[in-house]
Formats: structure tokens, C-alpha cells, sequence
């Protein structure tokens, strides 16, 4: 008995594939990796963050997208989903879809257990290629604390820890603010206890 052969996808066969698909999976170093459903926590602060944003922007020429805009890093062929982009004019897509995003300004992750270390490692990484992006955050949805990369120059990224209800995650180059009480309204911060009966 062989063994199985492995699939091999090109970034067409993935898009393909993935224009029709009725869950996301995101494409990357040659792999196809199915994305999780979100938590209510992540679904809130993620729904928090795009309504302040556009609220904010909705008379300028930046547009804020939530969850289902690919992000392609064209160099190497991969796509990925962040939860919230803006990005600013004239946007630049890879093909007529114009569902492939190739400029984002800003990029937000409400981190989870399950991502947190890609969000803070190979996919920061892989974000830092883009030379359109100037603002990475990285929201944590089990506790008061963003964490905020900004593009300073000679390709530095200054982080900036938020983590008082009263902080505020500003976007300067955008004129856009956000308190972290409205970025985690709604959501609850308690502890849970484990039952030891």
C-alpha cells in the first residue's frame, strides 16, 4: 500500500477554491490552514473596533473591513484574513475580484489561545513585507491589554502597551481613536473559577 499523496496547492488552485468556499481557510508557505470559528468575546471586540473606525472614517477616504477581506503579501503568493483592516486610497487589489488586498494601512488580530503565537510571530513577520502598513494591534480578548506596533523610520516598529479603560488606541496618520472601554464593550473580563466540588 502507498502512501497517500499530499495536495499540493499554487495560490490559483487556493483561490480557486477558496472564492467558493462556505468556510475560510487562509493560504500560507504552500499550505492550506481552515480557520476557527470565533469566541463571542472576539466577535465583540472585533465588532467594536470596525463600527468606531468607520464610524470615523466614514467621511474620508479610508474604508474599514471586517474578517472576510484577504490580505495578499504578493511576493510570496500567501493570503491571510485579519480581523479588521482599513485601508486608505487608492486601495490596490491583485486581480478584477478585487477581494485580494494588497495595501492595508492598518491591521488588527484579537488574539485567541489557538493564534496568539502566529498573530505575534510568523504573521507579524510576514505583515512587516507590506510596505503600506503602518499600524499593527494585537487585542487580547481575555484581558484589558492591546499591544500596538507603529512603522516609525528605517523600518522600526515602536510597540505601545495599552491597558487602563482610559487608554486610548490612536491612529494618528488617520485621525482615529478608540478607548479601550469602547474597544471591550460589552465583553467580560471576569475570572472564571473551576469547581472544586
Amino acid at each position: 500500500m502507498s502512501a497517500q499523496e499530499k495536495l499540493v496547492y499554487t495560490p490559483e488552485i487556493y483561490l480557486e477554491l477558496e472564492r467558493t468556499a462556505t468556510e475560510r481557510s487562509e493560504f500560507v508557505d504552500g499550505d492550506v490552514f481552515m480557520m476557527a470559528g470565533a469566541s463571542r468575546k472576539h466577535n465583540t471586540i472585533t465588532i467594536n473596533l470596525s463600527s468606531e473606525m468607520h464610524q470615523q472614517l466614514k467621511n474620508r477616504d479610508c474604508q474599514v473591513y471586517s474578517s472576510d477581506m484577504r490580505v495578499n503579501f504578493t511576493e510570496q503568493g500567501d493570503y491571510v484574513y485579519p480581523d479588521v483592516i482599513i485601508a486608505c486610497e487608492p486601495q490596490q487589489f491583485d486581480d478584477e475580484h478585487a477581494d485580494n488586498l494588497t495595501n492595508p494601512t492598518v491591521i488588527i488580530e484579537v488574539l485567541s489561545k489557538s493564534t496568539e503565537a502566529y498573530d505575534r510571530g510568523h504573521k507579524f513577520s510576514m505583515y512587516q513585507r507590506l510596505p503600506s502598513l503602518l499600524h499593527y494591534v494585537l487585542v487580547n480578548q481575555n484581558s484589558l491589554q492591546v499591544d500596538h506596533y507603529q512603522r516609525k523610520a528605517n523600518n522600526q516598529w515602536l510597540l505601545s502597551v495599552l491597558n487602563k479603560k482610559e487608554d486610548c488606541l490612536i491612529i494618528e496618520q488617520l485621525g482615529v481613536g478608540v478607548s479601550l472601554a469602547d474597544i471591550y464593550a460589552k465583553v467580560d473580563l471576569t475570572c472564571e473559577t473551576v469547581s472544586t466540588d
